[in-house]
């Protein structure tokens, strides 16, 4: 049988299973790639909320990376919670020599409103992960976070996406998610414009949508395919995990990853 694309995750662990490291995996496996893991932090995490988050040694962090790339080696990475300065240096420096596309969901605040970026660490995130970025993937509060634009609109968009590619990354995808009306998102190199477009579905259960869609352009990338390509199919993905997001709990439920193949039957 032949190979299945090989992409690594460098996250944190969400005990509920709906995002982080638990819903990269499960995106990757949907996608038909060969999911990898670098654990960043543990947290105690359900559908009400983060009760508790856990930063790993860096020393941790570092030994996962080598353990993984110096044996089976990857095609594409994604990354998501960081949580400190340390970590997110830790990580840039990991990622400087590394020829694989890289896909960083500059992940800030929970679905929630869970803190789970250290605000002494963005200046790390801008200067030293962001230049590595293939494609850096922020909802609106994480661009307001990144780059003090307050988006109300699409021309606000496009300014937050201008500022990000100002620190260095290949392609900006600014998601539009949290706009009234259809699901807006704008992908852009500076130069080439892709505006994605999609129904906005009624369903409250959304916990783990940038890490599913961050992981599912990873997928992409590994599988040889464009950048816009990569991101067009990403969000057709998770446009439809979100239509079968399902209740967990007594809060917010997670996307179905396994949209397509409950879908069979």
């Amino acid at each position: 049988m032949p190979r299945p694309p090989l992409v690594l995750t460098i996250a944190g662990s969400d005990s509920g299973g709906g995002a982080g490291i638990q819903a990269d995996l499960k995106t990757m496996l949907a996608l038909g790639a060969h999911g990898m893991s670098v654990l960043t932090a543990v947290t105690a995490q359900n559908s009400l909320g983060v009760q508790g988050a856990w930063a790993l040694p860096v020393e941790a962090v570092r030994a996962q990376y080598r353990s993984v790339v110096d044996d089976i080696g990857v095609q594409a990475v994604k990354t998501g919670m960081l949580a400190s300065p340390d970590l997110v240096t830790t990580v840039a420096e990991l990622l400087s020599d590394l020829a694989a596309p890289v896909v960083v969901d500059p992940v800030s605040v929970s679905k929630h409103g869970d803190r789970l970026l250290a605000d002494d660490a963005l200046d790390a995130v801008r200067t030293r992960l962001l230049p590595l970025a293939t494609v850096v993937t922020p909802n609106l509060d994480e661009v307001a976070e990144l780059t003090g634009v307050t988006v109300t609109d699409e021309g606000g968009m496009r300014r937050a996406a201008e500022r990000l590619l100002a620190y260095g990354p290949r392609w900006a995808l600014v998601k539009g998610g949290h706009l009234p009306g259809q699901a807006v998102d704008l992908l852009t190199d500076g130069s080439a414009e892709h505006w994605l477009r999609a129904p906005r579905h009624n369903n409250q259960h959304t916990h783990g949508t940038g890490c599913t869609l961050a992981s599912a352009v990873a997928v992409g990338l590994a599988q040889g395919r464009e950048v816009p390509d990569a991101v067009r199919r990403a969000k057709e993905y998770v446009t439809e995990a979100i239509a079968a997001g399902f209740a967990l709990g007594a809060g917010i439920g997670p996307v179905d990853h396994g949209w397509q193949d409950r879908s069979r039957f």
